[in-house]
């Protein structure tokens, strides 16, 4: 196996503060070539998982080795293409969640939501109508303006809309600049109170939306966790979404703005272990959310900081802002990723974020809060794994027929050659004879 997808599970755990040695325990098989894409995204889904299942085993004390299996893993990676409901397929993409031709250039919007669409067509001055008519006067109302102020406006109206940007532009962007002197993820110690007294399993209290989170919340159904899903009674996730990623869990409605709904909310968090976010970055806070004890997951799409730090975002808008998309395809036809991998890798790595921070709070105790962002993931994707780059396999030799740029070979073992004895010498100049006869 590469040693790259050691290197991603070893970058991953050191961030999540695991013990090094636990590291070999992963065994790593299954199918190759999957998921491909000019970034290193198979790595980043293998460690993901991996660091998962090394989390797991770290909190249950056991002995044996965590399996990650390629196929599985590109698999879950792309799980909502595969779900079929009564034989149905999903559409994941409304009709107006997509890129448009700007005056300047591209702008990728999210409208699945039903207010999210509102919010667009309000900031275009688009009436509602039907779908054909809709898309046709958003592509007019888009063409006739920059991606800047089309993002701008939607985001103003409480929309979802981002600019298409290079990989430079990005690294220039204010925000692009805060998540760059960030780590990837934060994990903090509030205070000295004491882990909470628990009997029976986890109880996992999930206020999560679309794939990040409810995947991490998904994660620690299947190891064991009570997990219990609250949405607003007048704004439940898309039944297909629901139908994915909210496999092992209970799901409840609860309105936060009503006393009862909020005294039985309070209720379960009071009893709850780990409080698990992924709403936009302040949007709870009025609920006073901390109790001591708890382990609180948050997860965003760009940074609870900066100039961006209260934006909404998903994983498809994050990779247009970033940079990835223009990496995937070019500025003048941008492409993505082969899956929605900030969003997975970003729930696989929460859910192991959470197990550790568990694991070391039964230890030493303390409130504790773990911060997670899509933007600081993509940001991990594009910078710290390594991509395959020809160069790492190449040598140089000097000889007769000058100086020679040529591959490595492939065989490779300890003690074993690293390179031939000698170059190619000018053809047929060489006397017919062997050495040393």
């Amino acid at each position: 196996m590469d040693t790259t997808v050691r290197t991603g599970t070893e970058l991953l755990w050191s961030a999540l503060g695991g013990d090094p040695s636990l590291v070999d325990r992963v065994a790593y098989g299954g199918p190759s070539g999957l998921l491909p894409a000019r970034l290193p995204v198979m790595d980043l889904a293998r460690a993901a998982v991996a660091v998962a299942g090394l989390a797991a085993v770290e909190r249950a004390g056991l002995p044996g080795r965590v399996r990650v299996d390629d196929g599985a893993v590109a698999t879950a990676f792309v799980s909502e293409r595969h779900l079929r409901i009564d034989g149905r397929a999903p559409v994941w993409f409304a009709p107006l969640s997509r890129f448009w031709r700007c005056s300047d250039g591209w702008v990728r919007t999210h409208a699945n939501y039903p207010h999210h669409k509102t919010a667009l067509l309000t900031a275009l001055g688009v009436r509602e109508e039907s779908v054909e008519a809709s898309v046709e006067a958003v592509a007019a109302a888009i063409a006739e303006r920059t991606a800047a102020e089309v993002e701008t406006a939607v985001y103003a109206a409480g929309g979802l809309a981002v600019a298409l940007r290079t990989p430079e532009e990005w690294a220039a962007h204010e925000q692009g600049r805060e998540v760059a002197a960030r780590p990837l993820l934060a994990r903090e110690r509030l205070d000295d109170a004491p882990p909470r007294r628990r009997s029976g399993p986890l109880r996992v209290l999930d206020l999560t939306r679309v794939i990040a989170g409810p995947v991490a919340t998904r994660t620690l159904a299947l190891l064991g966790a009570d997990v219990l899903r609250i949405d607003p009674p007048a704004d439940p996730e898309l039944p297909d979404q629901h139908a994915d990623t909210d496999i092992g869990k209970r799901t409840a409605a609860l309105d936060l703005a009503s006393p009862s709904d909020r005294r039985t909310f309070d209720e379960l968090l009071d009893a709850a272990d780990v409080l698990v976010t992924g709403y936009r970055p302040g949007a709870l806070d009025r609920f006073g959310l901390h109790r001591p004890g708890l382990v609180v997951a948050r997860l965003s799409a760009w940074g609870d900081y900066g100039p961006w730090g209260e934006r909404r975002g998903f994983d498809s808008l994050v990779q247009v802002a970033t940079g990835i998309a223009v990496t995937e395809g070019s500025a003048d036809a941008p492409g993505a990723l082969p899956a929605q991998a900030l969003d997975h890798g970003t729930g696989y790595l929460l859910a192991a974020a959470v197990l550790r921070t568990l694991t070391e709070q039964d230890r030493e105790g303390g409130t504790r809060l773990v911060r997670l962002a899509l933007a600081q993931t993509g940001h991990w994707l594009t910078h710290a794994l390594p991509g395959y780059s020809p160069e790492r396999y190449l040598t140089e030799t000097e000889g007769p027929l000058g100086r020679l740029r040529h591959a490595l070979s492939p065989v490779s073992y300890e003690d074993g050659p690293t390179g031939w004895s000698r170059p190619p010498g000018v053809a047929g100049a060489d006397a017919p004879e062997w050495l040393g006869a």
